[in-house]
This record gives C-alpha cells, sequence and structure tokens, in this order.
C-alpha cells in the first residue's frame, strides 16, 4: 500500500477555528490531526462525520471530506458513509449529550454492529454549546442551569454503555495530554471495527475545572493510571504503587508495602474477551481507587462491513440476477 506523507498542517482547514480560548478542543483536534499525519493514508480517504454540539464544529476545521449532520444522528450517517463506501476512514466526532442523549440509540447500534470506524466522545459533562444545561453524564447533585439545586439523575459511565452493547474497543484519555491522546487516536485508528475513545474534555465557560480533581495537582499521577496491554497496572508519582486483585475486586496498593511486591501487581491485558477485569478497571473512582486511562478493552471481532461484503460475494456466487439488467429481463416480460 502505497504510503503518503503529510503533516498536521496538511488537515488544517482555511476556517477560523471558533472555539472558545481555553476549551479543550483545540488539544484534541490537535493530536488527531498529527495522528491522520503519521498513519501515511490518503488525505482524500478521510471523512469526519459530526451531529450537534461545540465538538461537532470539528469537520469545518478540518481539510478533509467532512459532514457536520444533525442532533444525535452523527453515528447512523458515518454508519452509512463507511457501509456505502467501505475504503473511507471514517472519524465520528461526539460529545456527552449528542451522543449520550438524542443520540443514545444510534451510539450503542453503532457499537453492536461494530461498523469499521473511529468515534470519539468528548466529555465535559455539561451541554456547552446551548449554555450550561446538565448531560447525562453530569455528575449527580451538580448545580447548572437547569438543575439549580442539583441534579436528582444518576450519570451515564459511557464506558459501561460500550460494554453493555458488546463493543471490542473502548479508551479514555484526557484532552490537556497530547502524547497520551495520540497514542490512543493512533491505537484506535489502527482497530478493525468501532472504536470508542471517551475524552475528558474541559468546557472553560459551563464547567471549568470539571475534571481538575483527576488532571491537576502535583499528586495527580497518584490518581490516575494510564493502561498499556502487557504491562503492569502500577501508577504514581513515585511508580510506587499498583493494582492488584483481592477477594474478586481490584484494590489499589503500595508496592512494598503490607507484603505487596511488584510481582503480585495485574498485567493489563486488553484483548481479554472477558469484560469483567474491563468493567471493573473502567468503573474505578477517586479517592479510594485512580482513574483508569488508555486503552482498556480491545478486541477482535469481525466488522460490520467486512461481513457484509463477505455476505454479499457470498450470495452473488450462486445468484442468476447479478445486475439491474438481469432484474429487468427476469420473470415474465414482453414488448409493446
Amino acid at each position: 500500500m502505497r504510503e503518503f506523507t503529510y503533516t498536521a498542517k496538511d488537515f488544517k482547514s482555511a476556517n477560523e477555528v471558533r472555539w472558545c480560548p481555553g476549551c479543550g478542543d483545540h488539544a484534541i483536534m490537535n493530536a488527531i490531526q498529527r495522528v491522520m499525519a503519521n498513519l501515511g493514508l490518503n488525505k482524500a480517504d478521510y471523512a469526519v462525520i459530526s451531529g450537534i454540539g461545540c465538538s461537532s464544529r470539528f469537520p469545518y476545521y478540518m481539510n478533509t471530506f467532512g459532514f457536520h449532520t444533525i442532533h444525535g444522528r452523527g453515528a447512523a450517517i458515518a454508519s452509512g458513509v463507511k457501509s456505502a463506501n467501505p475504503k473511507l476512514h471514517v472519524w465520528q466526532i461526539t460529545g456527552d449529550g449528542d451522543a449520550m442523549a438524542i443520540g443514545g440509540n444510534h451510539f450503542i447500534h453503532t457499537i453492536r454492529r461494530n461498523i469499521d470506524m473511529n468515534l470519539v466522545l468528548f466529555n465535559n459533562k455539561i451541554y456547552g454549546l446551548t449554555k450550561g444545561q446538565y448531560s447525562p453524564t453530569t455528575d449527580f447533585g451538580s448545580k447548572t442551569k437547569t438543575s439549580p439545586y442539583g441534579t436528582i439523575e444518576e450519570p451515564f459511565v459511557p464506558g459501561q454503555l460500550v460494554l453493555g452493547a458488546k463493543g471490542a474497543y473502548y479508551a479514555r484519555a484526557i484532552d490537556g495530554n497530547m502524547k497520551m491522546s495520540q497514542e490512543i487516536f493512533d491505537n484506535a485508528a489502527r482497530h478493525k471495527g468501532t472504536s470508542v475513545v471517551e475524552v475528558l474534555q474541559n468546557c472553560v465557560i459551563f464547567s471549568g475545572g470539571i475534571h481538575d480533581e483527576i488532571t491537576k495537582g502535583e499528586d495527580r499521577e497518584d490518581k490516575q493510571i494510564y493502561l498499556k496491554h502487557g504491562e503492569k497496572m502500577i501508577f504514581g508519582t513515585n511508580k510506587d504503587k499498583g493494582l492488584v486483585l483481592e477477594n474478586g475486586k481490584l484494590k489499589s496498593v503500595t508496592i512494598g508495602q503490607d507484603g505487596f511486591t511488584l510481582d503480585d501487581i495485574l498485567v493489563h491485558d486488553a484483548k481479554e474477551e472477558s469484560l469483567y477485569m474491563h468493567a471493573a478497571l473502567i468503573n474505578m473512582q477517586m479517592p479510594e481507587m485512580p482513574v483508569a486511562f488508555g486503552v482498556i478493552r480491545a478486541v477482535e471481532a469481525t466488522p460490520y462491513d467486512v461481513a457484509m461484503e463477505e455476505q454479499i460475494a457470498e450470495v452473488q456466487k450462486t445468484r442468476k440476477i447479478k445486475c439491474v439488467d438481469d432484474l429487468l429481463r427476469s420473470g415474465n416480460t414482453w414488448e409493446v
């Protein structure tokens, strides 16, 4: 396959980027542009699809083919684009409101079908474009424009929905950590099937600092763990903490204390078919446990478009009608 040489600048459109200064969307877009440039694929084969929301302005700022669609329907349209033209590398850009609320049905069915596309979910736990209403991922009790006394709804955890829809690939990243984001986006782009990357993204206007407890401070390395397939689940400022399994549950321990050694620390297996460990990693919360980042699940499964092409080819082997002309001349025909 021919390798194409690009730089990130080749993927930047001439349009003015109209996200607020400090918005996490800038960093996410820059990371994706760098990854696209490094993949060596033909720029003409990229298609960026979005729904509605601040994140969904993304296609305007990309020098690729793109489509800014309607609220919540980005996944459905991206699925159609990929199915109609399987050679395209389709990226769907969405937000927690666009994907989890009005688009929730399309979100889970895209994952269930395993369409070969990259779904990037910007999660700032708020409706930013429509000025600060609570979203399906807003934390319980949060005070917003539409919950002035605090939300009384339990929030969705995107990773749980992915696993519930039998998803084969789920990763979590942070907008401000460019190195991490690029590694994850590159891995997701090479995965065959639906890859879902949730990015913890900051909206400086309506949910400023929403992820600061996890991502800021000198002790942030103690509050997050960056998982890599085949490597020990170690974290911490001094890389002296790790995860073990005790009584069927994940537990955070300090290496060298309470009898725990490096040998006791679990090794991350993103390719494990069972959902048990991946679900446990997704559900880890502070302060008892670090928040998991990286590629948490990446198992092999036949993509929808591959299965579709195989089925068509198999049917065509024995089918007498192979084109529209054959169809029109089949059955009873007459001349007038």
